[in-house]
């Protein structure tokens, strides 16, 4: 039932030193579980404007296969297990807490303010779509992790200003004060020196395929694409190592390393997950617009001006990538056609160039406008997992990923993101992502394999996708 006796969402500006980094912050929370940090890592992108963190959730959602366990922190005789879908779960213990917010009135425009935060982990799929399961399954992160929050701080790096955001609730409201949030952003004691262990990597990182098996599923791949079952597969390696210490300190190094627009970090119990992601999944702003940003292309930089100029124009002018961009910008389309107004969907920008720390990558964008009584969550489902990293058709393309990688993706190619009290939501795409958990860490990286496609230069595309992670974290070591 809508609770129509609402609370008052209230915005109160930080008197907080310009130039602050909501990472600063954010240390002294990271410890916790259900923290969560969504970082635009100093980044000058475009999208890069809001930083925003939460902590101390009033409801907690996990799912692991067909359950999901609802968790109400202050009213733990009110927890249950559901088999229900995910999705409207979400959106009915949002409403339950929080209540529908339609008509914030603010001098500010600022996202999420309050409500579900998380991820949602690419196994989620199966969900809503039937694939075999053949894949080996070693990790203990759930596939969807997600809290209800009343509050949340958030940094407009535009004009270097930090907002609390709080959305009061009749018990357990752990909402930290104004003047201790200021304190800790004014103290210049730094909160990682109270970590008792520094971050390292114990082991060198290993691959659960060798570059002749990387090859030979291409191969693979090629085949299914001269049999007309598919037009692009997205294949991936995955690395691992062994590592302790605090994964935060792990965070801090590789979003400065790669300065990625949609960044984050999530502590849950048993698990830890680090985005450097730079692409966009889905938006909806308030009025419902929707946006996505996939990206289909991908060169190195270099520190030499005059090759990393030439390896743009190289980009600029692959037909091969331009029509792998194209076949997921139209399955894009399709995919947000199921839940736009008819006619609203349209592609304002395609094959543009976006620079990033490591690579140049091929961005297009996909708008529409969200049907009316349609949720967000609505338009997460059906477009889930992103087109950009499964390949088309999705399902056949997910079913031939599900034969050729020998373990499961768990986060990576998942999304991490918010759904507001209002209604608006961002994700992101978790490329560039990494699972620690249980003194192992988990990386990966691929590419969109088309007829075009010549076998070595993915393989190499793959590991110049992550030259800015594996390395950064193992120079330390040495």
């Amino acid at each position: 039932m809508e609770n129509l006796d609402l609370p008052t969402l209230t915005i109160t500006p930080l008197n907080i030193p310009k130039h602050c980094a909501m990472s600063y912050l954010f240390a002294h929370f990271a410890q916790q579980n259900w923290a969560i940090l969504l970082d635009s890592a100093n980044s000058s992108h475009v999208d890069g404007r809001f930083d925003i963190m939460v902590a101390d959730p009033i409801a907690t959602l996990v799912t692991v296969g067909k359950q999901t366990q609802i968790s109400f922190l202050n009213a733990p005789t009110n927890d249950y297990l559901s088999e229900a879908n995910p999705m409207e779960l979400i959106q009915s213990v949002l409403d339950l807490s929080l209540g529908k917010q339609k008509s914030i009135i603010e001098t500010q425009s600022l996202p999420f303010k309050a409500g579900a935060m998380g991820y949602f982990g690419y196994d989620l799929g199966r969900r809503f779509e039937s694939f075999p399961t053949i894949a080996n399954n070693p990790y203990s992160a759930p596939d969807m992790a997600v809290g209800i929050y009343n509050w949340a701080v958030i940094k407009d790096n535009e004009v270097d200003q930090f907002y609390l955001c709080h959305l009061p609730i009749e018990q357990g409201d752990t909402v930290p004060s104004i003047s201790a949030l200021q304190n800790m952003l004014n103290s210049s004691a730094n909160p990682l020196n109270n970590q008792s262990e520094p971050f390292t990597l114990s082991s060198q990182w290993q691959s659960n395929m060798d570059k002749s098996a990387y090859v030979d599923k291409i191969g693979k791949i090629h085949n299914y694409l001269h049999a007309g079952d598919c037009y692009q597969v997205n294949l991936a390696q995955r690395f691992s190592a062994s590592y302790k210490g605090d994964e935060y300190q792990a965070y801090l190094r590789l979003r400065n390393a790669n300065k990625a627009p949609f960044s984050a970090f999530i502590r849950i119990p048993d698990s830890v997950i680090i985005s450097i992601s730079p692409e966009r999944f889905l938006s909806v702003d308030r009025n419902g617009k929707v946006q996505s940003k996939p990206i289909k292309g991908t060169r190195p930089r270099s520190t030499n001006n005059e090759i990393d100029l030439k390896n743009i124009q190289v980009l600029k002018k692959s037909t091969k990538d331009q029509a792998e961009n194209l076949m997921i910008v139209d399955l894009l389309r399709n995919d947000l056609s199921k839940t736009c107004e008819p006619n609203s969907v349209t592609v304002p920008a395609l094959f543009e160039i976006e620079s990033f720390a490591a690579v140049h990558h091929l961005v297009s964008t996909v708008t529409g406008q969200l049907a009316a009584n349609i949720s967000a969550l609505s338009l997460l489902q059906g477009a889930f997992p992103g087109g950009s990293i499964t390949g088309a058709p999705k399902i056949r393309a997910m079913q031939i990923i599900e034969e050729l990688e020998p373990d499961r993706r768990n986060i990576y190619c998942g999304s991490i993101g918010y759904i507001g009290v209002e209604g608006d939501m961002d994700s992101n795409i978790c490329i560039r992502t990494l699972l620690l958990e249980n003194c192992h860490l988990y990386c990966w990286a691929g590419g969109g394999i088309v007829l075009d496609s010549t076998a070595l230069e993915e393989y190499q595309e793959s590991l110049d996708k992550v030259c800015k992670i594996l390395p950064v974290l193992l120079k330390e070591n040495m």
